[in-house]
C-alpha cells in the first residue's frame, strides 16, 4: 500500500510540474521561452486557430512560409504564436490546462510540404494604457535541435509603430513588420520565417554549421 501511494504522488508531481524545455532555447536573453513546451499538441496541422471563432475582433489570417538559410522552404518546422485580445489584454486560460503563462488565445502550427503555415485569429489590441503597438508574438520549436523567439508580428498601418522601431528591429527570423490588407472583413497579413537569421548562438539544425 505505501508503495501504491508513493508512485500516486510521484505521478502526481510530474503531472503538476513545470513545463520543461525539452529542445534548447538559443537567442537569450529570452524569458517565457519554455512556455512553448507547455500544452505542446501530440499531433500539428499546418493550419490552426489562436482565437476561437467566438472571440469579438475583427478576423484576420496569418499566413507565411518556413524557409532555411539558402531559401528553401521548411517542412516539419514548428511555429508558436500567442496574443491579446481585442482589447489588449491576454485572456486567462480556463480548464485543466489553467497554468498557460501567455494566456488563452495561443496555438501551434507545423510548416507543410512545401514550408507553408497558417493561424486564423483576429487582430490582436494594444495594451491599454501604454504605447505598445499591436503585435502577434512568435516562436519557433526545430524539433530535436533547438527553440528560440522571432521577431513580432506588427502592423505598418498601426498608428503607435514609430518610425525608429521599424529602422531598428533586429529582424530576428526575418522582418515582422507587414502591411496588413482587408479582404471582405478579414485582415491578412504575411509573415516568413527565416530559420536561425539573427538569432544568437543558433547552430543550424540541417547542417550543423554555425549560422
Amino acid at each position: 500500500m505505501r508503495s501504491l501511494c508513493l508512485t500516486i504522488f510521484l505521478c502526481f508531481v510530474a503531472a503538476s510540474a513545470p513545463a520543461q524545455a525539452r529542445e534548447p532555447i538559443v537567442g537569450l536573453p529570452c524569458e517565457g521561452c519554455d512556455a512553448v513546451f507547455d500544452g505542446l499538441p501530440d499531433q500539428f496541422g499546418s493550419r490552426a486557430r489562436i482565437a476561437p471563432i467566438s472571440e469579438p475582433g475583427q478576423p484576420m489570417l496569418v499566413t507565411g512560409r518556413v524557409l532555411d538559410q539558402g531559401g528553401k522552404p521548411q517542412p516539419g518546422v514548428i511555429v508558436y504564436a500567442y496574443q491579446t485580445n481585442s482589447g489588449g489584454i491576454y485572456p486567462e486560460p480556463s480548464g485543466a490546462r489553467a497554468s498557460h503563462r501567455h494566456g488563452a488565445l495561443r496555438a501551434w502550427v507545423s510548416s507543410d510540404a512545401q514550408g507553408r503555415y497558417a493561424f486564423d485569429t483576429i487582430r490582436p489590441g494594444s495594451y491599454p494604457s501604454r504605447d505598445t503597438p499591436q503585435h502577434i508574438h512568435m516562436h519557433v520549436l526545430e524539433r530535436g535541435c533547438a527553440t528560440y523567439y522571432i521577431d513580432d508580428i506588427m502592423f505598418l498601418d498601426d498608428p503607435l509603430l514609430a518610425k525608429a522601431e521599424v529602422a531598428g528591429r533586429p529582424k530576428r527570423g526575418g522582418a515582422g513588420i507587414g502591411a496588413p490588407l482587408r479582404h471582405k472583413g478579414v485582415w491578412h497579413i504575411t509573415r516568413d520565417i527565416h530559420l536561425g537569421q539573427n538569432i544568437p548562438g543558433y547552430r543550424s539544425c540541417r547542417s550543423g554549421r554555425e549560422a
